[in-house]
């Protein structure tokens, strides 16, 4: 994919200059430790950001040929499993992370028995049993993934406790063997870590095994299918929209039409070698017709494609039995819509960052530069003068000195002030408050009557959850205009720049708290009522809403804290540096005074660190300068096509940024 490629690039470009600008602004002593930490936060970002792309479908729709057309045709042969029937038994997470070794993690199922969530599972590497990978061998590799598959019997209590079972809905149990057990899958989650190019450019794919395992895996449904960017929905083109398909589509899907692409996948089987082409071609498009009216979605998100056809033409490098396939239109698709989706997220976090990085140095130096020609100043007044006028300015130094000292006490009342108020600003966006109104929501859908007023009580949560960031943004705003006043005397009194930034701006989490309610609201209709009734699945729901919205409200509090920080920073800085500035006019005019003839020795090297000052204003404009412009797409474009055929990616680790990927079955 040469837009991935392009996109992994500009990432890479972008911060090695943000690095390049975070290196020069240490060496010349102009990067204190908010500034740190903000310009190291971007860079992780900026390396570490994924892209989530969901394959969802039933079982035998062609998801893992799908995913093998498009990410693994280099590797020469299938890589995921895909055969007939059942194939991927548990979702299957492939990525790249490049401080593990590559290989593959499985989750026992017996895990679900715990109640922790898959998240909390992963901080426990002793859980999951690691099999080592050879990612240079893709027959080696093909056979290890070939794990996913792996099932086991199980009576039907077990059954019933792990979720694989339900007594009032018996048309979506397994089979009954004759021994009065049933299959379940060994594993409840894959993790396989393999160093794919396209892995290492912040791509995540999920694909889920078919309409039991969503519902058996909560977590899937409150939690990863919601997060996803873009869900590619996989239906067969002989089958259509079937009764579980439709299922899956209402239940999970449908709240996010404008991130949903639907594959009509093996079109091949559609073709009827005693009809004429034309035939077959309107067959097709009267299948996509059907298909967007069913799921109520515009006919230009329904891609009908031969996944098979597709990968058997890269592998051969036939580039018409590829152009037939279509599959070229659906990665353009994903293309056009993802990544500059992505790149413009990253783009607008990184000239934040910009834009709070170059005020907060500019203003440094010109401060700097402001007492360097105070100095000068004084010094220059200083020719032809007697040793008396030096003693008289000694004594003027020492006076500003022990004048300037006396705003410590109002630095230290405007300390306790801000404490006050930024306790007040976070107090409400701390976890306990967070937890407890959860809690009175998960506890009002537990104790409603066949669960009828579930949305309503979620609607309910989210109206205050949107108040309290409403609360916390306009005590954001009287907490600076509060430090306004206060520094606006300190710097009239004292001479301080003291110059606040905005108030810290909370948009973009209440567009987070949006979106989170938009994607998890479709599981409390009344379709949901018999799923809301397990505790199980209720608990599941309670812990994943409790992980996103901790991430939105912490979020918040950490931009508050970073606000404060920058704040506080400010003023301790500018007290370091004119202490200092007192400190060396009084051993400049000690020397002055000990021996005349340095008096034109200490201009020169003033005027020297002037220049100096000067020359790294002019270098800092050029490196902000050329951040932004590869932020702005000025330097780097991407290609409009996007096609896997346009560059070979072997299997062997190649040195590209981080990402990651998530795939299943057939």
């Amino acid at each position: 994919m040469r837009s991935l490629d392009a996109l992994g690039q500009w990432r890479a470009t972008l911060e090695e200059r943000v690095r390049d600008l975070a290196r020069f602004l240490g060496e010349q002593g102009l990067l204190d430790e908010n500034a740190g930490a903000l310009l190291d936060s971007l860079r992780q970002r900026l390396a570490g950001e994924k892209l989530v792309v969901a394959f969802v479908a039933e079982f035998s729709r062609g998801k893992s040929e799908l995913i093998n057309a498009i990410f693994f045709a280099d590797a020469g042969r299938r890589i995921m499993p895909a055969s007939p029937g059942r194939t991927t038994m548990c979702p299957v997470e492939l990525g790249w992370e490049p401080e593990d070794a590559p290989g593959l993690a499985l989750l026992p199922i017996e895990t679900r028995l715990e109640g922790a969530s898959l998240a909390e599972l992963r901080a426990q590497p002793h859980l999951w049993r690691r099999v080592p990978i050879d990612a240079g061998d893709p027959a080696a590799l093909a056979q290890a993934l070939d794990a996913v598959r792996g099932v086991r019997a199980a009576g039907l209590d077990e059954a019933r406790q792990l979720g694989f079972w339900d007594d009032e809905q018996p048309a979506d149990n397994p089979p009954l063997r004759l021994d009065g057990q049933v299959e379940i899958p060994l594993w409840r989650h894959a993790l396989i870590n393999v160093p794919h190019p396209l892995l290492k450019r912040g791509l995540v794919v999920l694909d889920t095994p078919g309409l039991n395992a969503i519902g058996a895996e909560p977590e899937l449904t409150v939690g990863l299918l919601p997060n996803a960017h873009v869900v590619v929905f996989v239906l067969g083109a002989d089958t259509g929209v079937t009764r579980s398909d439709l299922e899956i589509w209402r239940d999970h899907l449908a709240s996010q039409a404008l991130t949903r692409y639907v594959v009509l996948n093996k079109i091949d089987a559609l073709l009827d070698p005693l009809s004429p082409p034309e035939h077959s071609q309107a067959q097709i498009a009267l299948q996509c017709e059907q298909v967007a009216r069913t799921l109520e979605i515009a006919p230009e998100r329904v891609f009908p494609l031969s996944a098979r056809q597709a990968l058997a033409g890269r592998v051969s490098g036939d580039a018409q039995a590829l152009a037939d396939s279509r599959l070229p239109a659906l990665e353009q698709a994903l293309a056009q819509q993802l990544l500059p989706e992505r790149r413009t997220v990253l783009e607008r976090m990184t000239l934040e960052a910009l834009d709070a990085i170059r005020e907060q140095v500019q203003r440094g130096l010109l401060d700097l530069r402001r007492q360097l020609a105070d100095q000068i100043q004084e010094l220059d007044g200083l020719r032809g003068k007697n040793s008396g006028k030096v003693r008289l300015m000694l004594q003027r130094v020492t006076a500003e000195t022990n004048e300037f000292e006396q705003c410590t006490a109002q630095i230290q009342a405007l300390r306790l002030v801000h404490a006050r108020a930024l306790k007040a600003a976070m107090a409400p966006l701390a976890g306990d408050a967070l937890r407890r109104q959860v809690d009175a929501m998960i506890g009002s859908i537990r104790d409603s009557f066949l669960k009828l007023g579930a949305r309503r009580s979620y609607t309910q949560l989210f109206a205050a959850l949107r108040e309290v960031l409403e609360v916390a943004q306009q005590q954001g705003g009287e907490l600076r205009d509060l430090l306004s006043a206060s520094c606006n005397r300190l710097n009239t009194e004292f001479g301080f720049s003291l110059m606040l930034p905005p108030a810290p701006e909370l948009a973009r989490f209440r567009d987070d708290l949006a979106l989170i309610e938009r994607n998890y609201i479709q599981y409390l209709g009344l379709t949901q009522a018999v799923r809301l009734a397990q505790p199980r699945f209720l608990e599941q729901f309670r812990r994943m809403l409790m992980s996103r919205l901790r991430a939105v409200f912490e979020g918040a509090a950490g931009e508050i804290e970073l606000w404060s920080r920058t704040v506080s920073g400010q003023i301790d800085a500018q007290l370091r540096e004119r202490r200092k500035s007192f400190k060396r006019r009084r051993e400049s005019l000690e020397r002055i005074r000990l021996a005349a003839d340095q008096l034109e020795t200490r201009l020169a090297e003033l005027s020297a660190q002037d220049q100096r000052l000067a020359t790294t204003e002019v270098r800092l404009q050029a490196l902000d300068d050329r951040v932004r412009r590869a932020a702005t797409r000025h330097e780097l474009a991407l290609p409009s096509d996007f096609s896997p055929l346009s560059r070979p990616m072997p299997l062997a680790p190649a040195a590209v940024p981080a990402a990651a990927v998530v795939t299943g079955d057939a």
